[in-house]
């Protein structure tokens, strides 16, 4: 057999893979296999494991129609060949760019479609690569299918680091640039669209595009946290900065809201602290983890117990440090802490590396593989924030399911001033606002409880007329999008008739 180009073989496979005249869906089982194999090996998988995982995601709560094939790209010029094909058939098939699967509603799916495996160009073309610039200073050009994990490895190695991150590091670039980017840094820096100087972008007419906000700027802001809808991010280059070597971890403990709530407010308007995350902690929540001692684990469960309410409120504080600020690093602790309210005693302190924190949440793969992930995460305005807590968290969350073993309960404070309104990101109209992130956990028969729970929380919002905006959203109609996206809805309306005028880009989303 003779030898094929990747890109002849591209087109042979599309060929038989998009006969799309027929009144029938085909499915990867009736397609020639020998269209797979040549002399060099198949860019595309249609073995059943595969396509079964491309139906799903970490989620596992949504198993949709199953893609045609997926596509393990050897360059951008592969991604750019199957868009293009796919906008010459008569009826243009859908394209999704999927990273490491991290969605937990279907968004990266592409039902009778081609799912790309973005993580296919790991280390391939752009990979990973730290420069400096006059005017710029120092920067990392990452691959969009790089994780955050392997850019924090590269760049510490030189002394350097990204200054937002996400909790979980194994995500890639493109998947959380296509959302927002969040952590308990986004406060003082802003969410990780928010420090993004270029990209390269593959938009859905298969043009590839480098923009910046000076050169093709429509594009570059209608892609950060544009969902995926207007093109394929293979290239970011992100902003850096000197690494810290360690930090300090503090965990303080409240039993008040109102205080809980006004310290982590007095934290992010300060210069003290680089990481500020609350969390809300029930009877029954996944809180505990190896932070605490055994003797402290017991001290903080007989509080939750003899709490009128069933909830306490933990505040993770964090203030970096090397060794030219090693000395003062204990006396600006004792400062930071001086005016907070937290229950006095019960506050937990660690010493670790930097590399060491930001890589501390990890996920099984076994385990977390038979599970599902019912998360909700929503942004709720400063104003808010007391009905929120009477009407979710002690009422919904601490008397209606307390017998529910929840997951992680995130709740912390971010600046709209740090998020660039031209992206397509949308947040509540008030300088402040709190992030909520219910992170659930459980049986896949267990589920439906947490959708029930998620659903309540929706309603309890709509009923109060809370604004609220989902982070990561989902919702079932665009006339729910419309009402997501409010002013930008027209705008992204406008630029996905530009740039992805067939609809074919990341279809999982539901929005068209």
């Amino acid at each position: 057999m003779s030898t094929i180009s990747s890109q002849s073989l591209i087109h042979i496979l599309l060929s038989f893979l998009f006969i799309l005249s027929s009144p029938a869906p085909l499915t990867p089982s009736i397609l020639p296999p020998t269209i797979f194999f040549t002399n060099n090996s198949s860019k595309f998988r249609i073995d059943p494991d595969s396509i079964s995982q491309a139906s799903s995601d970490y989620g596992n709560l949504i198993l949709t129609e199953p893609p045609y094939a997926i596509l393990d790209p050897s360059s951008i010029d592969d991604i750019i060949t199957l868009i293009k094909f796919s906008n010459n058939c008569s009826n243009p098939i859908p394209i999704s760019a999927r990273g490491c699967g991290h969605s937990v509603r279907g968004q990266a799916t592409a039902p009778y479609g081609i799912v790309v495996n973005m993580t296919a160009l790991r280390g391939i073309g752009v990979g990973i690569r730290v420069s400096w610039r006059i005017g710029i200073g120092y920067f990392a050009d990452v691959g969009g299918g790089e994780t955050w994990g392997d850019i924090l490895r590269v760049c510490v190695e030189k002394g350097l680091a990204p200054v937002s991150w996400t909790d979980y590091l194994d995500l890639s670039v493109g998947g959380t640039l296509s959302n927002g980017g969040i952590s308990g840094q986004s406060f003082r820096y802003g969410p990780q669209i928010s420090n993004v100087l270029e990209l390269d972008v593959i938009t859905g007419t298969g043009d590839f595009v480098t923009c910046s906000p000076k050169k093709n700027s429509e594009l570059f802001y209608a892609v950060l946290g544009g969902l995926g809808q207007f093109g394929i991010i293979t290239r970011a280059r992100i902003i850096l900065q000197r690494a810290p070597t360690r930090v300090k971890w503090l965990r303080l403990i409240y039993d008040d809201f109102s205080k809980f709530t006004r310290d982590q407010e007095r934290l992010i308007s300060t210069d003290g602290p680089n990481y500020v995350e609350g969390s809300i902690i029930t009877r029954k929540s996944n809180w505990r983890s190896s932070f605490y001692s055994s003797s402290q684990l017991s001290e903080i469960n007989l509080l939750i117990e003899t709490a009128e309410s069933g909830l306490l409120y933990s505040v993770n504080v964090v203030k970096y440090y090397d060794e030219t600020s090693e000395q003062y690093i204990d006396e600006e602790i004792e400062l930071m802490l001086g005016d907070l309210s937290y229950i006095p005693g019960l506050v937990f302190t660690k010493d670790v590396s930097f590399v060491e924190f930001l890589s501390r949440v990890r996920v099984g793969k076994g385990e977390e593989s038979m599970k599902t992930h019912p998360w909700l995460n929503l942004f709720v305005p400063k104003s808010r924030i007391v009905d929120l807590n009477t009407g979710v968290f002690i009422d919904i969350i601490g008397r209606s399911h307390n017998d529910t073993i929840f997951g992680p309960i995130l709740f912390y404070p971010l600046y709209k001033k740090k998020w660039d309104y031209r992206t397509s990101a949308v947040t509540p109209d008030e300088e402040i606002f709190y992030t909520l992130g219910l992170l659930h956990s459980s049986n896949r028969h267990d589920s439906g409880t947490f959708d029930m729970v998620n659903d309540e929380i929706i309603d309890f919002c709509r009923k109060k007329r809370i604004e609220i905006k989902q982070y990561l959203p989902h919702y079932s109609s665009s006339d729910k999008w419309a009402v997501h996206f409010g002013h930008k809805w027209k705008a992204f309306q406008e630029r996905k008739s530009k740039f992805d005028p067939n609809m074919i880009l990341s279809v999982g989303q539901r929005i068209f």
